[in-house]
């Protein structure tokens, strides 16, 4: 059963050592680990996947070991295993204005294109909240007046809601580096545009400065780093004619072409077709 274990905090000596002394006396076999030092915030990350042995304890038994481990040197640590349960997964849906993706990924769900759980929605801003309540999914509102999401208020709905996946269906804001270390491998993204010529808040705009007549949208894993380029799930594109307004580029891109894409790579990650590992998407085997 393979497990995953992310652990963030203020950086100190020694912060790993207990949990791999832990899982290596368990008998599990480690096949990734990572640690991070953020000199500038102080702050300490890690990952690590191993292969849990079938005849240990039990994943909840080895949660509350980490929990404890992480109590005693104020770490935040996650355990966590798509293997652990045999429902669908479970999943948070992240937006800001536009309804589209988030509607496209609800729709898959109830016509059982994905085989998941929509588990909760939420925002820093209310207008995805009339998509949440159409399909009776529970809604958080995570920001201020400006817009400005309480990001700790974010961690806690992840948790409480017991989510596996994470999509942020174009939820506008960067996630802070903790964050994306909490949930290591479990953040999917819809960036609406190709990656990696066109990065940023603007990629329509950008590729059209640069007289593109291909447009697209990429789904990949969230790391740190701002729209990198070595977690792509999955690509598509659309061609125009010369001469197409930019604003019919766009209307086409988001309201057709991204939500179609999110669902593809979606279900990618569901069916376990991929997997995150060591920041690269790799093929799982049959």
């Amino acid at each position: 059963m393979q497990v995953v274990i992310t652990a963030v905090g203020p950086d100190n000596h020694g912060l790993a050592d207990p949990i791999v002394h832990h899982v290596t006396a368990a008998g599990a076999n480690i096949y990734e680990i990572q640690m991070y030092d953020h000199d500038s915030e102080r702050l300490f990350a890690m990952l690590l996947r191993c292969d849990w042995p079938d005849n240990g304890a039990t994943v909840a038994s080895l949660r509350a070991q980490m929990e404890q481990i992480g109590q005693l040197k104020n770490l935040s640590i996650r355990t966590w295993s798509r293997d652990e349960q045999t429902t669908p997964p479970r999943l948070a849906i992240c937006t800001t204005f536009r309804p589209e993706p988030a509607l496209a990924v609800l729709r898959a769900i109830r016509d059982k294109r994905l085989r998941a759980t929509p588990a909760v929605m939420l925002g820093n801003r209310d207008s995805c909240r009339g998509v949440a309540e159409q399909f009776d999914v529970q809604w958080h509102n995570i920001g201020n007046a400006k817009g400005e999401p309480d990001n700790e208020q974010m961690v806690e709905i992840f948790d409480r809601y017991q989510v596996d996946y994470i999509l942020l269906a174009r939820y506008m804001r960067v996630l802070p580096a903790g964050t994306c270390w909490r949930f290591a491998g479990r953040i999917i993204n819809l960036h609406h545009g190709l990656l990696p010529p066109f990065p940023g808040f603007r990629p329509y705009e950008d590729a059209y400065q640069h007289r593109m007549l291909t447009y697209g949208a990429t789904v990949h894993f969230i790391v740190p780093d701002l729209d990198a380029g070595n977690q792509i799930i999955h690509q598509s594109t659309f061609t125009v004619f010369p001469g197409t307004p930019l604003e019919q580029i766009k209307r086409q891109g988001e309201s057709d072409h991204e939500p179609s894409c999110l669902v593809e790579g979606v279900r990618r990650v569901i069916d376990r077709e991929v997997e995150l590992h060591f920041h690269r998407v790799i093929r799982r085997n049959p």
